[in-house]
């Protein structure tokens, strides 16, 4: 969402159009009724980027009333530089007056665009998008309460069920849970692949580690029986069953719901980006983040905590692990050989300064930009802190 918004501001200001603050898809598989002023500043949102473009909260009457007998509606091309939408997309907008997207998911190339474009990504995404007050408020007493007990760690558990179905990621399931699984992902038309191995999956390091997985990656890493671990994450699928192992390793694992009480997190039930921005807000701030699978959350917090002087964020290398895991589970390695691999294949995969990775022609393996905003890295040009 964060990364969708970047894009279309940093596309309106290119074009030099006028932006209407941004809908949310509320069709989605979480179906969150929030609206953008549920979940981000409006008002700093359009005053902290009055010097770029004009964003407005809705259109103007007579716009109103054109598009209600004809909007011109389009997903821009995946991953376009600026000369698609000054060739392509600016004409559509002359011709109708409002244009429409449909999509915003990675519309804007990671590479190749002028530096002050990237600036501008990076502005928006670090100062415009403010959470509003009360998410703000709780994420605050989030953080204070957890570095009252000193350091923390942050792990992005992705381990919900919509993300099981969906990447058809089942290892350690039971078969009862795969058919489940199954069953959901075929339940909708939308999700085009059906047909999943999980396990050419898993050995392509493109499945999230299971909680038993990420239990002996920490004890590996070095994380004693001490460390206070902050779970990020939705409902994890088998719910305390499948926590046991970290928990009887971790026994100081934490949850937003563990430390606030039924009252302060009443507002946000059944609000699912809500409650994320809560997550998002104590990843960024915590002393260590590690996500156990990098899709976009995870990126766009790597990309933060880099801007905020490059917080250590494990980068875990699944593949890799993988290979490690069955290796020591299947009794062909010794607990000091496969936690010496594990330290050393993650030497340097701590967030360290880097440059993107660029693959011309193939964008969804390159680095995401998101994740390595390094155009607008060095410098924090006064832009506050999570705190």
């Amino acid at each position: 969402m964060r990364a969708g918004i970047c894009d279309m501001v940093t596309i309106a200001r290119y074009l030099n159009l006028t932006l209407v603050v941004p809908e949310l898809d509320k069709r989605s598989f979480w179906a969150d009724p929030s609206d953008f002023g549920d979940i981000f500043d409006v008002n700093h949102f359009i005053n902290s980027l009055r010097d770029e473009l004009i964003i407005v909260k809705e259109l103007p009457l007579k716009l109103q009333l054109k598009t209600k007998r004809r909007l011109y509606s389009m997903p821009p091309v995946s991953w376009s530089n600026g000369t698609y939408y000054l060739k392509r997309v600016l004409h559509i907008a002359k011709k109708h007056k409002v244009i429409h997207f449909n999509k915003t998911d990675a519309r804007l190339a990671n590479n190749g665009l002028p530096v002050q474009l990237q600036m501008l990504r990076c502005r928006v995404n670090f100062e415009a998008l403010r959470f509003t007050p009360q998410i703000e408020a709780l994420g605050r007493k989030l953080i204070s309460t957890l570095r009252k007990s000193g350091q923390f760690v942050v792990l992005h558990l992705r381990y919900e069920m919509d993300m099981l179905s969906f990447s058809g990621c089942t290892h350690g399931c039971s078969d009862k849970e795969t058919e489940e699984l199954t069953r959901m992902r075929y339940a909708y038309p939308w999700w085009k692949e059906k047909e999943i191995d999980s396990e050419v999956k898993r050995f392509q390091g493109l499945c999230p580690l299971t909680p038993e997985e990420i239990t002996l990656v920490l004890k590996a890493l070095g994380f004693t029986k001490n460390t206070l671990i902050y779970i990020a994450s939705g409902e994890i699928y088998g719910g305390e069953r499948r926590l046991a192992a970290l928990k009887d390793a971790y026994p100081r694992l934490v949850r937003k719901e563990k430390l606030l009480s039924p009252d302060e997190l009443r507002p946000f039930q059944n609000h699912s980006t809500q409650m994320a921005a809560l997550d998002y807000m104590v990843s960024v701030a915590s002393d260590v983040f590690i996500p156990s699978y990098d899709e976009n959350m995870a990126r766009v917090v790597e990309g933060h905590r880099r801007y905020m002087g490059f917080r250590k964020t494990i980068l875990l290398d699944r593949m890799k692990l993988v290979e490690l895991l069955d290796h020591f589970q299947g009794g062909a390695m010794s607990w000091y050989e496969f936690s010496a691999a594990v330290k050393e294949a993650h030497q340097n995969r701590m967030g360290q300064p880097t440059d993107r990775k660029i693959i011309p022609g193939r964008p969804k393996e390159e680095d995401y930009f998101y994740a390595n905003p390094q155009e607008c890295l060095g410098s924090k040009g006064g832009l506050r802190d999570i705190l």
